[in-house]
């Protein structure tokens, strides 16, 4: 029999990949907006650097916190990008952000401890959390509070559950609303936890994918916050399953211990490869026009088919759009567009459990052709 632990709601943006897949393969001809998969490779300084690592084959095990070369360049872009002094030794190397997640939940709180994420929010999250024994408190981040976490709606949280949080995790630019939590609000927001000794998670997984507002990492005004980041967005690098964190020196190595133990260390040859994609931020930028571009057409196209956006799109590249015209079940809404008009979207349940169901998410992170192709195969299927 299955653990009590084991039992979380599926992750439906995988699920609806899956059945996209699967019609792919029965020969329909599918366009995703399901995932946040950008469809160009990693860029070409990543590839060299794999081949020529293969053709050598010393591959093998690093240290539980990756190659020192790896931690050394990643604190280097901090410093050359955006002003930051990050110690290498803070730095740890992860199997992808999902990890690193993990690694955070186990290292930071005890089984039964409370921590507040935004609602609508990533959805592994929330289920990861609940995984692991944590109550997940689920604090709107509406249009009245901009489409973020502030104090105020956090201490407004803690008095409606009758809970004292443990920590506080967010994500700017968000998935799925594309929000861009700005420098002062996330300043706000990094006091706040750290006057009352409330772990701060920040899931920065986006970063360089922001087409309005501060991008601003929290490591800009706090050492106590746990900084999540990732290869697979920005870099195009989601199957090589690399990410990264920054620690707080005191916890090196409590995350370092567990590390050890879960993962061992993240793949050798995705960290070299992963080293090499720093230095390829032209290639990478023009990458970004292109999202931009598909931003900017999905702005003026979707609410033109009939598809409000239902929050600001600042950054990542996803577009939130208001279904509740059509339906108030967005999960059999999301399954009749892609089996009547092969285009595949995210209901909004995975994001939101209370009020998802009048919306849906849709990725922009493909090409100009499949974005265009997609809005016009929508549009010619709802209802006028």
């Amino acid at each position: 029999m299955p653990s009590k632990r084991s039992d979380i709601d599926s992750f439906l943006a995988m699920d609806v990949l899956a059945e996209a897949n699967r019609a792919k393969r029965a020969g329909r001809p599918v366009i995703s907006m399901a995932v946040g998969q950008p469809s160009h490779p990693a860029p070409d300084t990543a590839l060299i650097a794999a081949r020529k690592a293969l053709e050598h084959g010393h591959l093998g095990y690093t240290d539980a916190f990756g190659r020192d070369s790896l931690r050394e360049a990643i604190a280097a872009d901090y410093r050359d990008r955006m002003g930051i002094a990050v110690d290498p030794a803070r730095i740890a190397v992860t199997t992808g952000s999902s990890a690193g997640f993990n690694l955070a939940f186990l290292a930071l709180f005890d089984a039964g401890d409370a921590v507040a994420i935004a609602r609508p929010g990533y959805p592994a999250y929330r289920n990861i959390l609940k995984a692991l024994d944590l109550k997940v408190v689920e604090v709107d981040a509406d249009a009245a509070h901009d489409f973020t976490l502030t104090p105020g709606s956090l201490e407004e949280a803690e008095k409606a559950h009758g809970v004292k949080l443990a920590g506080v995790l967010l994500a700017s630019p968000a998935n799925p609303t594309g929000t861009v939590t700005g420098r002062a609000a996330l300043k706000r927001l990094a006091d706040w936890c750290h006057e009352r000794g409330t772990a701060f998670i920040s899931d920065e997984i986006y970063h360089g994918l922001v087409f309005s507002g501060e991008e601003t990492s929290a490591l800009s005004f706090t050492d106590e916050a746990v900084v999540i980041n990732s290869f697979s967005k920005y870099y195009c690098m989601t199957g090589w399953r690399i990410g990264w964190m920054v620690l707080p020196e005191k916890l090196v190595r409590v995350f370092e211990q567990l590390t050890q133990n879960i993962y061992i260390c993240a793949p050798d040859l995705s960290q070299i490869a992963a080293e090499a994609a720093l230095s390829a931020r032209a290639q990478l930028d023009g990458y970004c026009d292109i999202y931009r571009a598909n931003r900017d057409f999905l702005n003026r196209a979707l609410p033109e088919i009939g598809l409000p956006i239902a929050s600001p799109m600042d950054g990542a590249f996803y577009a939130y759009v208001d279904v509740s015209r059509y339906t108030n079940d967005s999960l059999a809404f999301a399954r009749k567009i892609l089996n009547e008009a092969n285009v595949a979207v995210t209901p909004g349940l995975d994001f939101d459990p209370e009020t998802g169901g009048r919306s849906l998410r849709l990725s922009y992170a493909g090409t100009e052709a499949e974005i265009v192709e997609a809005v016009e195969r929508i549009g010619n299927w709802l209802p006028g």
